[in-house]
């Protein structure tokens, strides 16, 4: 498995599906399988401006930044806050994100070996969009064309109001939107949605995936290997 160049698997889903704890998960598999892993997450590694946008979350949109946890809910104004401003400015940032991920998916490949796990991508900037509206059916798929595409990447579907329990930070009302759209991203892009389910079974669906697309690429480095022999 050393031989293979680097895989890249991305996960999204809406806040409380479970992304953080499939992919410690993932990375502990791979790791026990002598597969190195390195791990970017969107807003750390990828989104420009970071400190910025969540300074103007705070002061201006009078956000709650912490995270919702069932004994101190969170009130987060954010993503769930839409109106034509808000949006063009999100848009605008939304395609620097894109043309930095550029950087950072070619330098990530280029610095690694093993897996590269993202936890959210581009993907989950699209969903918090109005997708029910043409234009901003338009706007994702012109950024898609943009993005680099991921080998594998992963949209862990979850029920909204027990991913709310589990992570209480935006009304019930937009979770239910949120999870539409993650729905939806099949139409526009090659994504792998993952049923709702205990953590287990999530996690099993995962590593076969997973599974299936190193024998793939083992193989292909194999027969490549032959053919250059």
């Amino acid at each position: 498995m050393h031989n293979l160049k680097p895989l890249i698997i991305t996960f999204s889903g809406i806040d409380g599906a479970g992304k953080s704890t499939q992919i410690q998960r993932l990375r502990e598999y791979l790791i026990a399988n002598g597969i190195p892993v390195k791990e970017l997450t969107f807003w750390d590694n990828v989104a420009v401006f970071a400190g910025m946008r969540s300074g103007f979350s705070r002061r201006v949109l009078q956000s709650d930044g912490s995270v919702g946890t069932p004994e101190k809910p969170a009130e987060r104004r954010d993503k769930n806050k839409q109106n034509i401003p808000l949006l063009f400015g999100r848009s605008v940032l939304q395609l620097l994100d894109v043309l930095n991920l550029n950087r950072v998916f070619r330098q990530a490949k280029a610095e690694s070996a093993g897996v590269i796990i993202f936890d959210r991508y581009i993907y989950d900037q699209l969903a918090a969009l109005p997708m029910d509206s043409s234009v901003a059916r338009i706007y994702a798929r012109l950024l898609l064309k943009l993005a680099p595409k991921p080998d594998l990447s992963f949209v862990l579907d979850a029920i909204p109001e027990i991913a709310r329990a589990r992570k209480p930070e935006y009304p019930l009302d937009f979770m239910r939107k949120y999870r539409s759209s993650y729905l939806r991203l099949p139409d526009f892009t090659d994504v792998h949605i993952v049923s709702a389910g205990e953590i287990e079974d999530v996690h099993n669906a995962i590593v076969a995936k997973v599974e299936h697309h190193l024998a793939n690429a083992y193989a292909e480095t194999t027969v490549g290997s032959v053919v250059a022999a």
